[in-house]
């Protein structure tokens, strides 16, 4: 096994990585900004090490001081985590060409799955449903054509986008050039990428993504689904598993072409499948070949540690999980806490002047703050995690109302109210919500 693993990223997630190494006997090295250094993850990590100030730029993404760091501190392997570093290809290929192990999969996946147009490509030649589209946007008389195939509207996306970027939705035809030149500069401002296509554009759908799990030696589990549908500018709010919406033949259908495309890939780790569904039909949008925020509902319902997994598969090891070992009991809910005003949306960070946790039979904090901590202002405002669990999604919704209730966050704005409001809204109860839901809040 691992002795050392440097964990590339902070807050809630280097926190989570910490402690599944501490429960494999691992040490760690944990990395922060100047302004992260009375973090959570510094305090309880063996070593830590400075990689730069505050922005993440300079810290956080910061390749060479992460690689200097790992280096002089002799560890084994780096876990990336979620965000920053997690799914860059170079910062996967450098760990690999100083015989390090990146926790995560071979950069080439992180490629290939990065590239939309690729990654829709592969998932056609695997069987797996896709949105219709069309890759050549220069072409005004095929996008034409498309349109009288498909209907209006469409939506370009950004080959190398995410987090919404490099999106817009054509209503009208006389939009078209107009839009096509819009998301492309921002696809290039962003991602140093124009590369953009076009995709039919669903009105209504689930947002539904499936888990899975891989090692080197080509077994392959899922270990479910979850809906991701409440969602604000294309960033979840909420997620629950198992969905309210699919019958049993579907995600065993749905999660055999996942299966059967990642071993066709030879892919290694944890990933996760995302799909919209309408009507029934399932329609591939990304892989994310990392780990998940929303992670924990699925810890949750299968009772299965996926860091732990994660690392495992790294090592070498093999997965000892069969298909057949994978059973859905109960029902879990997320809910992602952010330092941000909750009708306004603008991020708060500052001085936790008084914090009191949730807890009791079936209530999960992942989080790094603590009382008398001070959020700083350069990274992402989710600040904490909210996981419920109940026997059914019933139990589950009175849970997390109560322990939405019991938490206090005083001296900076949070969205807890925000998910009150949700929560006890007719849709989410009903389970009937779809990706514009959040529209009634904006």
């Amino acid at each position: 096994m691992f002795k050392k693993i440097l964990i590339a990223n902070r807050g809630e997630i280097a926190l989570r990585v910490l402690r599944a190494c501490r429960e494999l006997n691992i040490k760690t090295v944990a990395i922060h900004s100047t302004e992260d250094e009375h973090a959570m993850h510094v305090k309880l990590s063996d070593e830590s090490i400075c990689v730069g100030p505050g922005p993440a730029q300079l810290s956080y993404m910061n390749m060479p001081a992460i690689i200097t760091a790992a280096t002089m501190t002799d560890v084994d392997a780096i876990h990336p985590g979620y965000g920053f570093l997690s799914e860059n290809k170079r910062f996967a290929e450098i760990v690999e060409e100083h015989g390090i192990k990146f926790i995560g999969p071979k950069s080439k996946h992180i490629e290939m799955m990065g590239n939309k147009i690729v990654a829709k490509k592969i998932m056609d030649e695997n069987n797996v449903p896709t949105v219709p589209g069309i890759n050549n946007v220069d072409d005004i008389n095929k996008i034409k054509d498309f349109i009288n195939q498909n209907k209006m509207p469409i939506i370009i996306k950004a080959a190398s986008g995410g987090g919404g970027k490099g999106m817009r939705v054509i209503y009208e035809a006389k939009d078209i050039e107009k839009l096509i030149k819009a998301a492309k500069l921002e696809s290039k401002k962003i991602f140093n990428d124009d590369t953009v296509y076009i995709e039919k554009f669903l009105i209504n759908p689930k947002h539904i993504e499936i888990q899975i799990l891989a090692d080197s030696h080509g077994n392959v589990i899922s270990l479910g689904e979850r809906d991701c549908s409440i969602q604000r500018k294309h960033q979840k709010i909420i997620e629950e598993c198992p969905s309210t919406i699919l019958t049993t033949e579907e995600r065993k259908k749905i999660s055999t072409l996942c299966i059967n495309a990642t071993r066709s890939l030879g892919y290694e780790g944890v990933g996760t499948y995302e799909f919209l569904f309408e009507n029934g039909k399932f329609y591939f949008m990304e892989m994310n070949t990392r780990l998940q925020v929303e992670h924990p509902v699925t810890e949750m319902v299968t009772n299965v540690d996926l860091v732990k997994q994660q690392i495992l598969c790294a090592f070498g090891e093999k997965l000892e999980l069969k298909q057949n070992d994978i059973s859905f009991n109960g029902h879990s809910i997320e809910c992602r806490i952010n330092a941000e005003h909750p009708e306004t949306f603008i991020p708060s960070p500052g001085l936790i002047e008084q914090y009191h946790p949730p807890g009791g039979l079936g209530i999960r904090i992942d989080s790094a703050i603590y009382q008398a901590y001070s959020i700083p202002p350069h990274y992402d405002s989710m600040i904490s995690k909210l996981i419920a669990y109940g026997k059914n999604r019933d139990e589950c919704i009175l849970k997390m109302k109560r322990a939405l209730e019991e938490y206090v966050i005083m001296g900076i704005h949070t969205n807890i109210q925000l998910h009150q409001k949700i929560i006890k809204s007719n849709e989410f109860l009903s389970g009937e919500y779809n990706i514009n839901f959040m529209s009634k809040f904006e």
